[in-house]
């Protein structure tokens, strides 16, 4: 017994014989092991040592595969990249009015409008000129014109008809898309025609089939429905063949959700809920494979596009939808999105161009081929001022 006890202590005394060090001089990568050697902890030394040590003597840990080779310079970066930013994959948002003969600053979305038909226009040349070659309108409509049913959504000398016809004229090259809900024509606020409290779903779609045909009419090249009513995809796309409008698409709100984050964009139309919510028909954030089911009746509907919509907290989303429909897909950048980093940026929190630049292509890399975007003329301005017009 004393034998195998005195064979058990020499060994474990050889186990802790620290090895002996690298022979030459000590390189300035060993002499920042200094302070860790005062410590009495040296991660090359040791049976179990961290690091060990290469040719030369300095710290190398033995890993064959090591994934910054690629990251190392600007040229392999982009040699190596995924995913590409243009500003052709931008659409921008623009707000127009009627109310007076002057652009009028939106207070909760620094840097955005309520144009008159005439700077409509000129936004539109800005965009075209940087790259950005679509754009879709939103309306703010005056109260003496808003009623339940919203008749004036689809009145063929409303704004929304008369600044379509304008932007083709003056840009006949432009991709132009509308707004297809009940909301911003309806005094109750919502995207539905009310009755007893409750949005109705059916009646709600016949308006909005007429409101799409008096936009194709017009000469808009998509209709997005963003109503989220119950086959309404399909209702409009017979009724816009019907009337010979085959060549006009839809880009749907596949996966609208009833987010917080909407509420600059409500301001800018003046079309707050006039009670209540909208989570009888928008989507529960919760809610991840409902979106799937929405995506999937859409596209069999008749859907050219299919949106997301908020954007950055819907990643999962975005790309959920893409691995299952092969449709391309739009990310809407919203409103509240937009009002934090410009807030951000205004106290100096964050460098508003890099996250910008970052967030629309983290869009991008999630799945996204189109993406909304209130910064779309600022990022393409940004691309075109770094001589980079892809990103």
């Amino acid at each position: 017994m004393s034998k195998l006890l005195l064979a058990l202590a020499l060994h474990g005394a050889c186990a802790f014989v620290r090895p002996a060090a690298p022979d030459g001089p000590m390189t300035a990568a060993r002499a920042t092991t200094k302070d860790a050697l005062a410590a009495g902890y040296q991660p090359t030394e040791g049976v179990n040592a961290a690091v060990d040590t290469n040719n030369k003597g300095d710290a190398w840990v033995n890993q064959m595969s090591r994934p910054r080779r690629n990251r190392k310079s600007a040229g392999v970066r982009s040699m190596v990249r995924e995913t590409f930013l243009t500003p052709a994959n931008l659409m921008q948002p623009i707000f127009i009015h009627e109310d007076s003969d002057e652009v009028v600053p939106i207070a909760s979305m620094p840097g955005q409008s309520r144009h008159t038909l005439a700077s409509m226009v000129e936004q539109v040349k800005k965009g075209m000129a940087l790259g950005v070659k679509s754009f879709i309108l939103f309306p703010k409509v005056p109260d003496n014109l808003k009623t339940n049913f919203a008749d004036e959504c689809y009145n063929p000398d409303g704004i929304v008809p008369r600044a379509v016809a304008m932007v083709k004229a003056a840009c006949p090259d432009a991709t132009v898309c509308t707004d297809i809900a009940l909301d911003p024509y309806s005094d109750q606020g919502h995207d539905g025609i009310v009755l007893d409290g409750k949005i109705v779903n059916d009646m709600t779609i016949e308006q909005l089939c007429k409101q799409a045909v008096c936009h194709a009419r017009a000469g808009a090249d998509f209709v997005g429905p963003s109503d989220m009513m119950d086959g309404r995809v399909g209702a409009l796309r017979l009724a816009l063949d019907a009337e010979g409008h085959t060549d006009v698409g839809i880009i749907s709100y596949s996966a609208k959700y009833a987010s917080a984050f909407y509420g600059p964009f409500r301001d800018a139309l003046d079309s707050h809920p006039g009670f209540g919510d909208k989570k009888t028909y928008q989507q529960d954030p919760a809610n991840g494979r409902e979106a799937i089911i929405e995506a999937t009746l859409d596209a069999a509907e008749g859907a050219d596009m299919l949106m997301v919509k908020p954007g950055v907290p819907y990643l999962d989303v975005i790309r959920r939808i893409r691995d299952t429909v092969d449709l391309p897909i739009a990310a809407y950048h919203v409103s509240g999105e937009y009002a934090m980093i410009k807030a951000g940026a205004e106290k100096g929190w964050v460098d508003e161009k890099a996250i910008v630049l970052e967030t629309l292509m983290c869009f991008r890399r999630a799945g996204a081929d189109v993406i909304l975007t209130y910064y779309a003329t600022d990022a393409a301005q940004w691309m075109v001022d770094e001589g980079n017009i892809c990103l």
